[in-house]
């Protein structure tokens, strides 16, 4: 992973990015604009490990947060710049709207507010729909509704695909993403930044991002800035299967209280449909199991808006945590550190601000006396991936023809073949884990959870990767999927 195979890390390096998760990858691509030498340290075996994993994967209008706050003005400024990354990077992206439904006149105050608040952020064509007008877009809802705030450049994205893309085109314009290796200190002398401390060895440095999530604020507090602490959030979903596509065709928002957005339903860029999440504050920074409580409470909330949603087309549930640190993102220069340049608190609208984020940060490095020399030769797009099962018969037919391993399907429920679980773990950045696999490319995503194609599919990595099937990982460091036989068991003598 453009250096993540070596079990060192270099001597020295320009900026040290802690954390591979969407923000850190953002800003890694965003850096690789210019001459520099960058470091991406991610703790997990792989990037979009931690809440870009469980993530809504909504890429909101902008008209929720607090005009002239870094939401505001980063979600907006994220929204607008998403469709031409996304082409560049590969990232599937589907504009749908959103609605934000109230269920009485209350509530129907409450979105003239949004349309205010929107309009000052500089949202544009937000309207208020009336009761016909939103069941004419969307049969399914709820014939109770009072009427709902429509805002047409909501869109839906893939959050890991979105990581991904990010952190392949950083390390194709030279970053090195090391995983496996965790941050165990930031040395300063007299007040500023001068080395990262991990595992595989010292980096010295003179400028420290601190991407690093539900653990920013430890971060922080390793290089001695106490400015700020993290709360970590969980919030649990379900995912339906893609038979129940027709329930939502846009993303279903109630109106939003104090605390959160609420419990939405929303399709996804893949065709499927998802409910939640909650917003449960945890001790844990790493507690993402679901509760029967939670997934009752979400079942709940969705109903509201949807009233016929069949529970029993769920496919999977999951949780994430969200790092939160006040009303705001905490962005820009460290106060009591120099060097330290912090992208933290990033809750939602994180996926939508994050190339954003990525701008404000690189400025802030700039402003730090970070020298900016762009690069001649960046490129700023990843390699076109054909996506077998949308082509035509013709095309999959040439492609079967150049690459035997299309015609190879792997994965039975979302047609993945061989070539493309290949491609992914080849590609710069590539996948070293099962669910690496499962985020770029799908299989194990489909009604049987990977029932069918997970063996196979560890099969594969073991054979790219060059190790032993026992050494693959579903996902965390010790989540190996498979043990070595025990000396005298079943299977290792001819009589078994």
């Amino acid at each position: 992973m453009g250096g993540t195979e070596a079990w060192s890390v270099p001597p020295r390096a320009d900026v040290v990015v802690i954390g591979g998760g969407i923000v850190g990858a953002a800003i890694a691509r965003e850096l690789s604009r210019y001459q520099l030498s960058v470091v991406v340290l991610e703790k997990a075996p792989d990037v979009a490990a931690g809440t870009s994993k469980a993530n809504s994967g909504i890429l909101h209008a902008g008209f929720d947060a607090e005009p002239g706050s870094w939401k505001a003005r980063l979600n907006v400024r994220g929204s607008q710049i998403y469709a031409q990354i996304a082409e560049d990077l590969g990232i599937p992206r589907r504009v749908i709207g959103s609605l934000v439904v109230a269920q009485n006149a209350d509530e129907m105050v409450t979105l003239e507010a949004l349309r205010q608040r929107g309009i000052s952020n500089g949202v544009v064509g937000l309207a208020i729909w009336d009761r016909d007008q939103v069941l004419a877009h969307e049969p399914h809802v709820s014939p109770e509704i009072a009427g709902a705030l429509w805002a047409p450049s909501a869109a839906v994205v893939c959050p890991f695909l979105a990581t991904a893309g990010f952190a392949e085109n950083a390390v194709r314009n030279g970053v090195q993403i090391v995983t496996e290796c965790p941050v165990t200190a930031v040395e300063t002398e007299a007040g500023a930044v001068v080395a990262v401390m991990t595992p595989r060895g010292r980096i010295e440095t003179r400028h420290v991002v601190n991407a690093a999530g539900v653990f920013s604020g430890h971060v922080s507090r390793m290089a001695g800035d106490d400015s700020f602490s993290i709360t970590p959030r969980k919030g649990e979903y379900i995912l339906f299967d893609k038979a129940v596509s027709h329930l939502a065709n846009s993303v279903l928002f109630p109106t939003p209280d104090k605390i959160s957005k609420g419990i939405l339903v929303s399709p996804t860029v893949h065709g499927n449909i998802f409910i939640g999440p909650n917003a449960s504050p945890v001790e844990d920074p790493e507690d993402q199991e679901t509760t029967p409580e939670g997934l009752a409470a979400i079942v709940a909330g969705a109903q509201r808006i949807v009233p016929d949603l069949p529970v029993q087309a769920a496919i999977t549930e999951f949780a994430g945590l969200r790092a939160v640190a006040g009303k705001d993102f905490v962005i820009g220069p460290s106060p009591m550190v120099k060097g330290l340049v912090h992208a933290a608190g990033i809750q939602s609208p994180g996926l939508t601000s994050a190339p954003a984020i990525a701008e404000v940060i690189v400025e802030s490095l700039r402003d730090t006396g970070l020298v900016l020399r762009p690069r001649p030769e960046f490129n700023p797009t990843n390699p076109k991936r054909p996506k077998f099962i949308e082509q035509p018969v013709d095309v999959q037919a040439a492609l079967i023809a150049e690459n035997p391993l299309y015609g190879r399907v792997i994965c039975r429920c979302e047609t993945i073949t061989e070539a493309e679980i290949v491609a992914a773990i080849r590609a710069p950045g590539g996948a070293r884990t099962l669910d690496g696999v499962k985020r770029r490319v799908r299989p194990g995503c489909g009604r049987c959870q990977g029932g069918f194609c997970g063996p196979r599919v560890t099969a594969i990595l073991a054979r790219e990767l060059g190790i032993a099937v026992t050494e693959v990982r579903k996902d965390s460091a010790g989540s190996r999927l498979f043990f070595p036989r025990s000396q005298g068991a079943v299977g290792e003598n001819e009589h078994a």
